[in-house]
């Protein structure tokens, strides 16, 4: 590692503690180029960025988190004898991968194929995915010293980031692709504990046992995912959703006072762009009104907590995303059926909602249920 503790960036150099950079009034004149999907015409007024923006769309949008995965053979097979991190780092791979559920589902956004940890990755730190485990760091970050030693993530290192989207993006003609980044606290979380963890004791204690090294690795994964989600959004990407994965295992008043500034500060890296902007927790049902409050369009519902009840915490004013069971989707046909319908009931009141699940596919989904759930939200009108 590097002795620079800052993450660069077209506009702005400044250290872990630094405010992140704000729009200039450049930036905001060509925030997204005239090519732009957004602004050429091709996605602005497709089913998805409609509802995102509370319109009323044509149809009911769905897609789903980690719809581009180990559920496809299709996935199986481009991904044999590749590294997942390889995989993420290849443009026309990660372009494949990302546009094979588009092509099969005829779901209404591709989600960009990548991981949380590839600002890591892209920024010089030693980390990898170990197949079982999920993200493992060569060293852990858990002192001041370990945080000033972080080395930057460059714009120059995002090319291929950049590549794989404007493949993608030049694929899918009038179909939005979503970009992506890890919540700080769930990227700060990784790194604290150096792999997975089930209940995040490392960075819960550091935050108040240390609450100045908490903050400035907070910043600092700030900066990286503000980062990587601005280089996809500027590359082509119609909207962004922030991860905030293990956010759950926070009480509210930690969320409020040690993590939502930092995810605010992510967001302010991709703000001026005006994409519709996606926030996205499991096990944050108590959570969900401070992390709309970090600026957000759009808040995501995990499986656990019904959509009108979460339209209700939220005061019935912003978009909803989600949120079906992955549970059912190996359930018979007429159970998952009937949960999907209540789901869009329950969304209904909101002032707008995109179909997804309440989590991720998973791996064993049998894909022919992710396309025969697509035909039936297709099928129920939008009114």
């Amino acid at each position: 590692m590097t002795s620079s503790s800052a993450v660069s960036n077209p506009a702005s150099n400044a250290g872990p503690n630094a405010a992140p950079a704000t729009a200039s009034k450049a930036d905001a004149a060509s925030a997204l180029p005239a090519g732009h999907p957004l602004m050429d015409g091709r996605t602005a007024d497709s089913p998805l960025i409609t509802a995102y923006r509370g319109g009323k769309p044509s149809r009911r949008p769905v897609w789903f988190m980690r719809q581009a995965g180990r559920s496809l053979p299709e996935y199986l097979k481009v991904r044999e004898g590749v590294a997942m991190l390889d995989s993420c780092l290849r443009p026309e791979l990660a372009s494949e991968i990302t546009l094979q559920p588009v092509r099969r589902h005829d779901v209404d956004a591709a989600i960009f194929f990548s991981d949380i940890v590839i600002p890591l990755k892209l920024a010089g730190v030693g980390v990898d995915i170990v197949p079982g485990v999920g993200p493992v760091l060569d060293k852990p970050v858990r002192t001041a010293a370990d945080v000033a030693a972080l080395p930057q993530l460059t714009w120059e290192a995002l090319e291929p980031i950049r590549e794989a989207v404007r493949l993608t993006v030049a694929e899918l003609g009038k179909t939005p692709l979503i970009g992506f980044a890890g919540a700080p606290f769930t990227l700060a979380a990784y790194m604290v504990e150096g792999k997975p963890s089930r209940d995040h004791l490392g960075p819960r204690t550091m935050m108040h046992a240390d609450p100045e090294t908490w903050t400035a690795l907070a910043n600092w994964a700030a900066d990286a995912s503000g980062l990587f989600l601005r280089a996809q959004l500027e590359a082509g990407a119609s909207a962004g959703q922030l991860f905030d994965s293990w956010a759950g295992s926070l009480g509210l008043a930690d969320y409020t006072k040690y993590v939502a500034p930092a995810s605010a500060r992510a967001l302010d890296h991709v703000r001026h762009l005006g994409a519709p902007l996606i926030h996205f927790g499991t096990g944050t049902s108590e959570l969900l009104v401070a992390m709309r409050d970090v600026g957000v369009d759009v808040v995501g519902v995990d499986y656990r907590l019904p959509l009108d009840e979460a339209n209700r915490r939220l005061g019935g004013n912003v978009p909803l995303q989600g949120n079906i069971d992955p549970a059912l989707l190996s359930a018979p046909w007429e159970v998952l059926e009937a949960h999907v319908r209540e789901v869009i009931a329950a969304g209904s009141a909101a002032p707008g909602h995109v179909l997804n699940l309440g989590h991720g596919v998973p791996p064993e989904t049998d894909p022919a249920v992710l396309t025969r759930v697509v035909q039936l939200i297709h099928s129920i009108s939008p009114e």
